[in-house]
């Protein structure tokens, strides 16, 4: 047993338990019951495959045999991760290079396997999107047997390029756009694991960031950090909307991963800043952004981050810090970068502006920033900044080509009730 209920913390389950079953009682989520050091000489392997066996195989408590945990990690990782260095003192982590072109690839190509393992009857992943996570929940369970997915995404929020990418392949893939924003999807999908009928007809699970099996691969690549630059991190930047990659960030750190302090870099919906400057947790509504995927006002993530501290405020300030970016000045990114030949995202663009407004170190600080998506999946919004054209990789070309799939909703849990209990009947 290696996952404890934040929010009933009397129970404590196994990481098979915790990953078909993601909400606990009490509509809690899982965290790591204990977080160990890994040894130094697995950060001096270099080797990203065997740091991440080792990463969950202790985070797991040693639940899978090495072998298949090997086999798994093979599988999902399959793709490079690459540190592009602007400068000597500023580094970029590019987790955008799997099928879908955002580091939401990591935890759902990872959770694919878990399931794979672990589920022995049909069952539904129901999850919610503000852009990356449909794509790489998508393409990592597409044509997979026994297995429907139903991923929320809030109507005309998301990117064309991130839209087509996952509301174009059928199949036992069924996407919904709801006419509201990313908040309202995340609370229908909250309101269908606590709906008897539904969780008890259709087997729920959720691909979102409250299954531990995609926080804990997204540990691996921060725990890679030796194997990729050779000096230790001063201050990581973390581009934060659900918060779940700066948790997994929180975890590697404890883990050893040489990171001295991490920074939660989110837009105009600040709630987590706020939260940094008076201590009080106050969500606004939710502001649209060019940063939508990190447009989210009640991270669910944030309460593990939480966990972990305990409520040693005075720890949490000390090792993490977060701002927060208006589009303006992501704009301004955009544009410095491109005239350096280093096009980013909207996100990684807002990560890029807060290492120049944190002043925790001197000016000799080693930064780096998490891209967590590849500046194509936001071509639209480049071309209207920069005012030329940008190169789009073939996979969006060709998801740019096909027709959306998608059916619409309204912000009711009813009518979502009926539309799965639908989908259901159907089969």
């Amino acid at each position: 047993m290696s996952f404890v209920n934040i929010a009933q913390q009397k129970q404590i389950v196994s990481f098979g338990h915790a990953v078909l079953n993601p909400i606990g009682e009490n509509r809690g989520i899982y965290f790591p019951q204990n977080i160990e050091r890994l040894p130094e000489k697995v950060f001096a392997t270099k080797d990203f495959q065997t740091i991440a066996v080792e990463t969950l195989n202790s985070l797991i408590s040693g639940e899978l045999p090495r072998e298949r945990l090997k086999s798994m990690v093979s599988k999902a990782f399959n793709f490079p991760i690459r540190v592009q260095s602007l400068n000597s003192r500023l580094h970029v982590l590019e987790l955008f290079h799997g099928p879908t072109l955002a580091f939401k690839d990591f935890g759902a190509r990872f959770l694919a396997e878990c399931l794979a393992h672990f589920n022995k009857d049909k069952a539904t992943i129901v999850t919610a999107t503000s852009g990356d996570t449909g794509a790489a929940v998508a393409h990592a369970f597409h044509g997979q047997p026994d297995i429907d997915v139903v991923i929320l995404y809030p109507k005309g929020k998301i990117s064309k390029e991130q839209e087509q990418l996952f509301c174009t392949l059928g199949d036992n893939i069924h996407t919904v756009q709801v006419n509201g924003d990313f908040d309202a999807c995340q609370t229908l999908v909250k309101q269908a694991f606590s709906d008897d009928e539904v969780t008890n007809t259709l087997n729920l699970n959720s691909a979102n960031s409250i299954n531990v099996a995609r926080l804990v691969a997204q540990v691996c690549y921060y725990n890679a950090l030796p194997a990729l630059l050779d000096e230790p991190i001063d201050r990581l930047f973390v581009p934060s909307g659900n918060f779940g990659n700066l948790t997994a960030a929180m975890i590697a750190r404890a883990m050893g991963a040489p990171i001295n302090h991490l920074v939660a870099a989110t837009n105009k919906n600040d709630t987590v800043p706020r939260f940094f400057l008076d201590k009080t947790w106050y969500p606004k509504e939710t502001q649209r952004t060019l940063s939508n995927a990190m447009d989210v006002s009640k991270p669910n993530n944030f309460s593990r981050i939480l966990y972990h501290y305990q409520n040693e405020l005075d720890k949490l300030f000390d090792e993490m810090s977060a701002i927060s970016v208006d589009d303006q000045r992501t704009c301004s990114m955009i544009k410095y970068f491109a005239k350096q030949n280093y096009m980013v995202d909207p996100h990684t663009a807002v990560g890029l502006r807060a290492t120049q407004c944190v002043e925790l170190f001197s000016d000799q600080s080693n930064d780096m920033v998490a891209a967590t998506a590849h500046p194509a999946k936001f071509a639209d919004v480049l071309e209207d900044i920069l005012k030329q054209p940008i190169d789009r990789p073939e996979a969006i070309s060709r998801a740019l080509d096909k027709p959306n799939l998608s059916d619409s909703l309204d912000n009711d849990f009813d009518d979502f009730k009926d539309y799965l209990l639908a989908l259901h009947s159907s089969h």
